[in-house]
This record gives C-alpha cells, sequence and structure tokens, in this order.
C-alpha cells in the first residue's frame, strides 16, 4: 500500500488546526471532500487518526504518530520536485546554509577548485530554519549549531568554539574579563528555541523573552530586557554600541556541524562535505580570530 501524499498533507492540515473547518479553507477545498479524505486515509492505514466528539478535534495515539513522521515525508516530497525542477533547466548549483559567524569561503572555494562548474550560493539561516530547509530542499547542505532535530539528516560534527556572554553596556559584570555561570544565576535570559536546549540551566528562561536570531538578540539584550550568550565567531561578526561580550569559559562550548538531507544523495554534496572537513580548522580560526585564509591553503588540504 503506498501512501498519498495529498492525503497526508490533508492530514497534517487538519493536525495543525485541529479543526476541520478552518484546515478545509486553508486547503481551498470543500470540508465534506476533506473528511473523506482523511476518512480515506485511515482506512489506508487500518487506523483511527482523530477523535470527533462535541469538545473538538483531537489526534489519537496513532495520529500523533503520524504527525510525527509525516513532517520529514512531506519535505522530502517538497525538496526532490525542487532538485528535479533544478536539473531539468540545466542548473550546476549548489545552496550552502550557514549560521552567523561561520565562514563559507573556505570550503567554498577548495569545492569550486574541483567543481569550476557549479555555483555555490550561500544562504544566512536562523536556528529555526536549519532543519526544515535542509529538508524541503530549499538549501542544499548547511553550517548548524547544535542542537537541531536530527530527524531526517545526516550531521557530520565540524568543530567547538568557546561562548561568550552577551550583557547590557551598562551591567554590572559588562567590565569583567570573564564571568562564570554563577555570576549570571538568576539573571533572565533571552533564549531562543526550546528552553531546555539551552547552554545553561542558571538563569531563569521564563523571566525573559523568545528571540530570533543574532541581531534580534542584541536590540533585546541593549534594551536591558536580559543577557543571553552566543558563540564567539558570532560575537566577533556582530556588533552593538549598547551590548558586551564577556568570555565565560564554564559553559558549554558551541558544536558546529555541516549538515544535509539523509534523503539528498548526491556526489556535489558529498563533495562539500570533504571540503568542509577539510577546511574545518581554517573555518573555526576565521570564526574566532581573523577573516578568511587565501584560497590556496584550503585547497592544500583538500590532497
Amino acid at each position: 500500500m503506498d501512501l498519498d501524499l495529498r492525503k497526508l498533507r490533508y492530514f497534517a492540515a487538519v493536525a495543525d488546526q485541529l479543526h476541520f473547518g478552518r484546515a478545509a479553507d486553508e486547503l481551498h477545498i470543500a470540508q465534506p471532500a476533506l473528511s473523506r479524505q482523511i476518512r480515506a486515509l485511515e482506512q489506508d492505514l487500518g487506523a483511527s487518526l482523530f477523535t470527533r466528539d462535541r469538545h473538538g478535534v483531537a489526534l489519537t495515539d496513532a495520529g500523533r504518530q503520524l504527525l510525527a513522521d509525516v513532517g520529514p515525508l512531506l519535505a522530502s516530497a517538497h525538496a526532490v520536485r525542487r532538485r528535479v525542477s533544478a536539473a531539468a533547466s540545466g542548473s550546476r548549483r549548489l545552496t550552502v546554509g550557514f549560521r552567523a559567524g561561520i565562514p563559507v569561503i573556505p570550503a567554498a572555494r577548495a569545492f569550486e577548485a574541483r567543481h569550476p562548474d557549479v555555483v555555490v550560493d550561500v544562504q544566512r539561516i536562523e536556528g529555526d530554519d536549519q532543519a526544515p530547509m535542509l529538508l524541503d530542499g530549499r538549501i542544499d547542505v548547511a553550517y548548524v549549531r547544535l542542537p537541531i532535530d536530527e530527524t531526517g539528516l545526516r550531521v557530520t560534527p565540524l568543530y567547538t568554539e568557546p561562548r561568550v556572554a552577551v550583557l547590557p553596556a551598562g551591567h554590572r559584570l559588562a567590565g569583567k574579563e570573564e564571568v562564570t555561570e554563577a555570576d549570571l544565576a538568576g539573571e533572565p535570559l533571552l533564549w531562543q528555541g526550546d528552553p531546555s536546549t539551552q547552554p545553561t540551566s542558571r538563569p531563569h528562561p521564563n523571566a525573559g523573552y523568545r528571540v530570533r536570531g543574532v541581531d534580534e538578540t542584541l536590540e533585546h539584550v541593549a534594551a536591558g530586557r536580559g543577557i543571553s550568550f552566543l558563540a564567539r565567531s558570532a560575537s566577533v561578526f556582530s556588533s552593538h554600541p549598547d551590548v558586551i561580550y564577556v568570555p565565560i569559559p564554564d559553559l558549554a562550548p558551541d558544536q558546529v556541524c555541516l549538515a544535509t538531507a539523509a534523503s539528498h544523495t548526491s556526489p556535489l554534496v558529498d563533495d562539500f562535505f570533504t571540503a568542509a572537513q577539510a577546511t574545518a580548522e581554517i573555518t573555526a580560526e576565521c570564526g574566532n580570530y581573523e577573516m578568511w585564509q587565501p584560497a590556496g591553503d584550503a585547497v592544500a588540504k583538500l590532497g
């Protein structure tokens, strides 16, 4: 029995809305037609996916399992469509995502030395974008920072780097050469993603704000709404007149990895992984201390 992607998209819409009427409006189909498609999917799977009663619509255990699996599956289908379209147009292009502070140029130059006919596009991404953009094919490969949901991905560690505390310029610790987690205990924390994934347990995440990206983090810190933490390379490439960076040696280091969709099997992707691994040391130094090295250094490491 083959799964019908259209039915899965309909299921995902209902699971998101937990309301057949709103899901039908979102999908631009009639509600009775949507209900029939969901019943047909339940028959295909031999399991009830939703409970429907006077209290509303809720996912069953089977529905929750399907919801966990359907996201990567639909994203993979989108990625296939993108790659086929690119191949049909004759495009020789590799799109590389990167987080703030991670230089792509060393690996890109090494890769282009072997593939001069392939254009390497680069695109900055934020933490929330990492997995979705890889899974749906908007980017082919990415320099990511952990944590990341690795479901459906191939993730290869490259290097670690220290973190810094991000403090308002007038903070009581702003003049210190370094601080500890204990120094910052109780400070409101500006957090990205799930608070449980933050690199420290001492501050109180719920007392702060959820932020998205480095620029937004700096603005909130400057306004005195809390403190945050960044990888040192991100702080090197991002500045704000009302923000101070202070080393925090006892904080867990930031892990930089290279990732691609597990379903994206391509010699070009594999060669970029090789280039990224060969130039990881150069990339780490670029991000933390200085600008990019000449391309010859990176190419030489590839042998």
